[in-house]
């Protein structure tokens, strides 16, 4: 292990900021969290089906606030995606080889997730499951997606992003809100905040890269004046004090983003600015940028499987016979809350099996014409092991 540490702090470039991997380290790590908290699966009859301990305990919203972590991944995506389309223009890449580099590593890794569940579907329909059982699993699976497919979306704007202030994208989210709420408007006009809404964190992270660093001050406006515009909105406009979908809620603060969800974004945009010097003193310790190392190698193998290691660790659950407190009861109590804390290692220990299968998916490099291209990776330094 002490090798493995010096091989990876020894591998990293003198001038690479650790602490903007650290960022997304914490993103997604928020995000896993996050999912393995707020999410159920119940069992009724022999069916597993969706449920969510904030629709049966409201109280606990404010865990969302820790662990809808978005925002942070979309300001780190903008501020390495910026840099990395600058250096490639100074490189002569041109914007196809550039994009193709970026989305490869994105969709490499979902295209062996996507056989995966497409075989397991089939082969649970055919072993009798009923319908409405597998489309709870598939459906709780494939719930990452929407992710990359904005992210990509947002990485081939990139050039565009540049140039773009991100007040422009947060004023398109106000009016889509003030149609659609305030106005009355159709319902379908909210999902352009899909892409304005998180084009804001993205834009403010190109901003980063273009102008460097942002003082402290910033970093304390967007924490203290998207935090207090965020309560102003839940307290008085309406909106809902959970930032993650809650079922059979009326309004959602994420499907598809509201004001909200976009204050509240830049909030912890503020709060992702002013750890980066903290961050900085803490990753001069190898074993502590280690770690960090690791989990930016594999990013996108822990997103896209971390909810499958929860369905698998829940379908096994059923061989017992009855249903398991924290796995498939319903999520209406601090029992819950306890049993499914006590839940989570297993989880974590089911993604380090899904993470040592596909791992190698993500870590392959492609070629282009017969030499490598550079594809920027969110970590820099050589692979370790």
């Amino acid at each position: 292990m002490r090798e493995l540490v010096r091989r990876i702090d020894s591998g990293t470039p003198p001038d690479r900021d650790r602490a903007v991997d650290a960022l997304r380290a914490l993103a997604i790590l928020g995000v896993v969290l996050g999912h393995w908290l707020v999410t159920a699966l119940v069992t009724d009859s022999g069916t597993l089906h969706g449920a969510g301990p904030l629709q049966h305990m409201p109280r606990l919203a404010p865990v969302s606030w820790l662990f809808q972590t978005l925002a942070v991944f979309f300001l780190v995506g903008g501020h390495v995606g910026g840099k990395s389309y600058t250096a490639a223009r100074a490189r002569g890449t041109t914007y196809r080889q550039w994009l193709g580099a970026r989305t490869a590593r994105l969709f490499r890794p979902v295209a062996a997730f996507l056989v995966v569940w497409s075989v397991t579907a089939g082969a649970l329909l055919a072993s009798g499951v009923d319908l409405e059982t597998v489309h709870t699993l598939v459906e709780l699976a494939l719930s990452p997606l929407w992710f990359l497919l904005v992210f990509a979306a947002l990485t081939a704007a990139t050039p565009l992003a540049t140039r773009v202030h991100p007040l422009w994208p947060l004023v398109v989210v106000l009016y889509v809100d003030l149609i659609r709420f305030g106005l009355g408007g159709p319902a379908w006009c909210g999902w352009i905040n899909v892409a304005a809404g998180w084009l804001v964190p993205y834009c403010l992270g190109a901003v980063w890269a273009r102008d460097g660093i942002p003082g402290r001050t910033t970093g304390w406006v967007l924490l203290a004046g998207g935090a207090a515009t965020t309560a102003g909105l839940v307290r008085w406009a309406g909106y809902p004090a959970a930032m993650v979908g809650v079922p059979g809620a009326a309004i959602s603060n994420l499907d598809p983003p509201t004001l909200a969800a976009v204050t509240f974004g830049l909030a912890q945009c503020g709060a992702a600015l002013l750890l980066l010097g903290p961050l900085r003193r803490v990753l001069v310790r190898p074993a502590a940028w280690a770690a960090v190392a690791l989990v930016n190698l594999s990013a996108m193998t822990v997103f896209l499987w971390h909810q499958t290691a929860m369905t698998a660790v829940t379908a096994t659950g059923l061989l017992a016979g009855s249903p398991l407190p924290g796995l498939h009861t319903v999520p209406d109590g601090p029992g819950w809350v306890l049993a499914r804390l006590a839940w989570l290692p297993v989880f974590a220990v089911a993604l380090l099996v899904c993470w040592a299968a596909f791992r190698s998916y993500e870590q392959a490099r492609p070629r282009t014409g017969g030499r490598v291209v550079r594809e920027d990776r969110p970590a820099g330094y050589g692979r370790p092991g």
